[in-house]
Parts: structure tokens; C-alpha cells; sequence
């Protein structure tokens, strides 16, 4: 059974930095087409953060990540990460990775139901 695990979040002050890793168990990620994170904040809708594709390793983003997001793959941990910079309290939510085994060609989706593996997420907050 495949389960996908978050780590890396935290309490960060306006500004600072995180790094948030995505690990698998029972299958190793990079088998997955797509490995994705998805935020979702207190009384809000899961929403798109960036999307890794392990062949190529393209990367993409929702447009107010851009430039302050960077999300990479590692073969060698067999994680996928975000790095967070210039976080901002609006950014406060839970991260989730999730990954696809569809998708091949073409962007990633971005709506959450379109992934069928998810993590449980791991809290970022950040104060000003």
C-alpha cells in the first residue's frame, strides 16, 4: 500500500524560509508521473501549489507561487521537495503532497480531485 508522508513544516516568521519534503512508502516516488502540493487554509478549498514530473523534471506553479516557490525532485532521497522563501502569513495552511501515476503529457492538473494519492499534511504557520 502505497502512503505518501510530509514533513518540514512549522511556525516561521513573516519573511523566512521552510523546506517541506514528500517521501513515499511501499513504492518508491519517482514511480509516480506527477508528485504535486496543494495547500489549504483554515475555511478555504484545497489549492494548487506546484507540480513535479519526474520524467524531464519539469516544474510547475500556480502563479502567486512564482518566484518565491521552488519545488525539485530527489532521486537519491526519493523525496520531492518545496522550498518556501519569502513566506508570508497568507501562506499559513496545511501542505499536502500528492501524486499521480496519470497525466503523462501535458501539464499537471491542478484540482485536487484529479490526485488519487495524498498525504496527511503537515502545518505551516507563519506570523508577522
Amino acid at each position: 500500500q502505497v502512503q505518501l508522508v510530509e514533513s518540514g513544516g512549522g511556525l516561521v516568521q513573516a519573511g523566512g524560509s521552510l523546506r517541506l519534503s514528500c517521501a513515499a512508502s511501499g513504492r518508491t516516488l519517482s514511480d509516480f508521473v506527477i508528485v504535486g502540493w496543494f495547500r489549504q487554509a483554515p475555511g478555504k478549498e484545497r489549492e494548487f501549489v506546484a507540480a513535479f514530473r519526474w520524467r524531464g523534471g519539469s516544474t510547475y506553479y500556480a502563479d502567486s507561487m512564482k518566484g518565491r516557490f521552488t519545488i525539485s525532485g530527489d532521486n537519491a532521497k526519493n523525496t520531492v521537495d518545496l522550498q518556501m522563501n519569502s513566506l508570508k502569513p497568507e501562506d499559513t495552511a496545511v501542505y499536502y503532497c500528492a501524486a499521480e501515476f496519470r497525466y503523462a503529457l501535458g501539464p499537471p492538473p491542478k484540482l485536487p480531485a484529479a490526485y488519487r494519492y495524498w498525504g496527511q499534511g503537515t502545518q505551516v504557520t507563519v506570523v508577522s
